[in-house]
């Protein structure tokens, strides 16, 4: 695979998703995404459903965190961008997905308060497209209220009637599918080095 030549090495991309199945769809989604950053030349963190299922339900009274919690806001707080996957539960976002995004209210002091000027690619798996446009729209307007870039792509997988999508060793055996994942990944490794697909310089602030 050919490298971008404006791309920057050692950029952080932090992956959140998945469900508490083991190889869940949404799990495997942004696992694809995070190999693409990583073929590009970033260095990928992924947060998976077995983690995220572990984090205490997010009591902001409470200013007790687990060693998990605060490896969690400590990966997002280094971040140079992220693939956050969810599936479409009931036509909105997963619990367990935003759970682990309410805790990252512990980042709204910082100078880089939440996602700001950060990109962030956005992936959605339902068994319907009306719950992967819904749940799409509805993590895009998370990313906003948190100061982040969603990328231009946000990708929705249909996995209603049988829909095979992912092989045993979670590769993405769909075509189309694949081609938009390592899109998003392209994207979000642009956007965080401040580059355009075409090697422009961009201003994200």
């Amino acid at each position: 695979m050919k490298h971008h030549p404006a791309r920057l090495s050692g950029q952080l991309i932090v992956g959140i998703g998945g469900t508490t199945r083991p190889g869940s769809s949404s799990e495997l989604a942004v696992r694809a995404g995070l190999r693409e950053a990583e073929a590009c030349g970033a260095d990928v963190l992924h947060f998976g459903g077995a983690f995220l299922g572990g984090l205490p339900l997010f009591a902001p009274e409470d200013p007790a965190r687990t060693d998990a919690q605060r490896e969690f806001v400590d990966a997002v707080r280094r971040a140079d961008g992220l693939i956050i996957g969810s599936p479409g539960y009931h036509g909105g976002i997963s619990g367990l997905v935003k759970n682990a995004l309410d805790l990252l209210e512990d980042l709204r002091d910082d100078q880089r308060a939440y996602f700001h000027g950060r990109a962030v690619g956005l992936v959605v798996t339902a068994a319907g497209w009306q719950a992967c446009g819904t749940t799409l729209a509805a993590l895009r307007s998370v990313v906003h209220a948190m100061r982040g870039w969603p990328t231009p792509l946000g990708v929705t997988l249909n996995t209603g009637n049988g829909a095979r999508l992912f092989a045993p060793d979670g590769t993405c055996v769909d075509a189309a599918a694949a081609q938009s994942l390592a899109v998003l990944g392209r994207q979000v490794v642009d956007f965080a080095a401040g580059v355009s697909p075409s090697g422009t310089a961009l201003s994200l602030v």
